[in-house]
């Protein structure tokens, strides 16, 4: 019985010291898996803010203000915009856009979702979304199609009275993309993706003496590098119906070839 007593003692000690550090590693309130994403946001394609795919990047502007941010995307996934615009308690009616841009600066039309929405005198909040077309990884040269590289997301408010210029707002961004698999692959690929300065040779790439202006690259890229959907179920389906074809040509062969002798001709002795 004394033994039992010690064991549960030491077991309660256990839990006792156990508690403080499981507290310790929780997350604070107000934290979360977010912790680390960008703040603010830029005010032109050159200075437009990076935000990873799957992070909610947030920015405090005021109306009127231009809000820039930059991802990547590669070949095969189709991205999903959210933005979300927290009003004042008390504004006029406002009319807020969502605009993506590809690499080349080119605007991109969205599949289906509210890319422009007008907030009533008093709403609280507007909420956006852009759903876009699968990114390419090749298109000719005329076509419009998105392309793996930097995308940039522009928000601003449209045709807001005077009066109403320069309050405060505080908006939200996030950016998510989904396979689409060998659905979407093409016979292509593009020999570099488009981001900003993929042209330009890096500082330590160039002489000493070259003073030469250099561009700053794009430090955000897939998880998994560019062109990382180089491999599809594409490859899966043309192997099944070689081996298909194969079998249904060994069958159709078997079938019709019948004993190999013309019919009325003896066999030979």
């Amino acid at each position: 019985m004394r033994s039992v007593r010690l064991v549960g003692a030491a077991l309660l000690l256990l839990g006792a010291a156990a508690a403080p550090a499981a507290a310790d590693s929780s997350p604070s309130p107000g934290t979360g898996e977010d912790d680390g994403a960008p703040t603010r946001a830029g005010t032109s394609f050159r200075t437009a803010t990076e935000v990873e795919q799957g992070r909610t990047a947030t920015a405090r502007a005021s109306t009127g203000d231009y809000l820039y941010w930059s991802f990547p995307a590669d070949a095969g996934q189709r991205l999903t915009v959210r933005a979300s615009v927290k009003l004042p308690e008390e504004h006029a009616a406002q009319t807020w856009q969502l605009d993506v841009y590809d690499g080349l600066r080119r605007r991109q039309a969205c599949q289906y979702g509210a890319q422009t929405r007008t907030a009533g005198a008093g709403a609280a909040s507007v909420e956006l979304e852009c759903v876009l077309r699968t990114v390419r990884g090749w298109a000719e040269p005329w076509a419009s199609d998105p392309l793996p590289g930097t995308y940039y997301v522009r928000l601003t408010a449209l045709r807001v009275p005077t009066a109403g210029l320069g309050q405060a707002v505080d908006t939200e961004l996030r950016v998510e993309s989904k396979d689409m698999g060998g659905a979407a692959a093409v016979d292509g690929a593009l020999s570099q993706p488009l981001v900003p300065g993929v042209a330009v040779p890096a500082r330590e790439d160039l002489a000493e003496d070259d003073d030469s202006p250099t561009a700053v690259l794009a430090d955000l890229e897939p998880e998994d590098g560019w062109t990382s959907g180089w491999w599809s179920d594409r490859w899966l389906w043309t192997a099944a119906g070689g081996a298909l074809a194969a079998l249904a040509g060994v069958a159709g062969y078997r079938l019709t070839r019948g004993s190999g002798r013309p019919p009325g001709v003896p066999p030979r002795a």
